[in-house]
């Protein structure tokens, strides 16, 4: 399937760099990319909503991007975590 956004030649060229690439440098890209993917996508939380604290941006990230009831588990890990720690 063509993105929207890339003609049929783009994506022929695309996909031509990539086989030349080894799988190594394959798993490379991806988790680059990934990880340019979620940073912006944090960075725009961020912006929508100044007043969020890093954990904030986290959760709303994560119910985004994999639903309430993950963000909701994370938030109680995250929170019984502290408690143990304050007083362990």
């Amino acid at each position: 399937m063509i993105p929207n956004d890339t003609s049929s030649e783009a994506q022929d060229i695309q996909i031509a760099i990539l086989r030349t690439k080894t799988p190594s440098q394959r798993v490379s890209l991806t988790a680059r990319l990934s990880g340019d993917v979620i940073r912006a996508s944090k960075k725009a939380i961020a912006r929508v909503h100044p007043t969020f604290s890093a954990d904030e941006v986290n959760d709303a990230f994560i119910a985004l991007h994999h639903g309430q009831d993950l963000a909701d588990a994370v938030r109680n890990f995250r929170s019984s975590r502290r408690e143990t720690s304050e007083f362990g």
